[in-house]
């Protein structure tokens, strides 16, 4: 327990501690804070993030042989899916920016889109224990996984109301994909999985380039420097990777090939990893 301390006749009692009287905003005092570690809360879960677009909208085809697999996985595996928004939310943005609503509106309607999506993957797997998690439920999260629950969670909006302006832009930078990411990084996650519908990052979007070129592995200096012209993940992911303190790696590996899922949660490599640290 901190000591009360009170100096001369300075009525103010204060908690002795590190911070005591000082600045938050102060670079001397953020020195002080800096740590080699953290507390990871829940080590040995691993965060899967199914694309809206990319599995979601393509239907019973590319979601169900997936959801198998993950029902499969849950055997051997903690796991918490987080699921994509889709082709809709560019009709609810259009829609929302014609009203006129701010950024922050913006984020807080998509993410209505992405509600509507996690409820429907929470139907399929109901049967499996599939339930839609809450931020207000995320302390029951221990008791879920310990009783095979497979949590089912949308990331959008990470910052809700509060999404940072995004400059001359009014859609939100900051989607689905960093929200789920945020989730693996505050639980100190064993390894993060983005299932999308390409083997990985291609130096161009392969769909319409020939000479797309792929990308096995790479760092995240290096892929922010390269400034590629087609990204299957956020690039506002990017600089929070940078900032990490447990989520350093993700894989991003092809949902269409779901078979690839139980080698990526075994810790094969099987799509293209992007690293902090190289």
């Amino acid at each position: 327990m901190s000591d009360i301390v009170r100096e001369g006749n300075d009525p103010r009692a204060h908690m002795k501690s590190q911070l005591m009287r000082e600045s938050l905003v102060s670079k001397r005092v953020a020195e002080q804070t800096v740590a080699e570690s953290e507390w990871k809360i829940l080590p040995d879960v691993n965060v899967l993030y199914l694309g809206g677009q990319s599995i979601v909208d393509r239907g019973k085809s590319a979601v169900m042989p997936l959801l198998e697999r993950i029902v499969e996985a849950r055997k051997a595996h903690k796991l918490i899916l987080g699921v994509g928004s889709g082709a809709r939310i560019r009709h609810t943005y259009h829609i929302a920016l014609d009203l006129g609503l701010p950024t922050g509106g913006l984020a807080m309607v998509a993410g209505g889109v992405d509600e509507q999506n996690t409820t429907m993957i929470q139907c399929l797997l109901a049967q499996h224990k599939g339930i839609v998690l809450s931020k207000d439920h995320m302390l029951h999260l221990p008791l879920w996984l310990e009783s095979g629950m497979i949590p089912i969670l949308n990331g959008m909006p990470p910052y809700h109301y509060w999404e940072p302006p995004a400059g001359r832009m009014r859609v939100p930078a900051h989607g689905t994909d960093l929200g789920i990411y945020l989730v693996s990084e505050v639980l100190g996650a064993r390894s993060m999985i983005f299932l999308k519908d390409e083997d990985g990052i291609y130096t161009d979007d392969p769909k319409t380039s020939s000479k797309a070129e792929f990308i096995p592995k790479i760092g995240v200096r290096e892929l922010i420097e390269r400034d590629l012209p087609d990204l299957p993940i956020e690039p506002q992911l990017l600089p929070a990777m940078l900032n990490a303190r447990h989520t350093r790696k993700i894989q991003i590996i092809n949902g269409l090939k779901p078979e690839l899922l139980p080698q990526a949660l075994d810790g094969e490599h099987v799509g293209t990893i992007v690293d902090a640290d190289i």
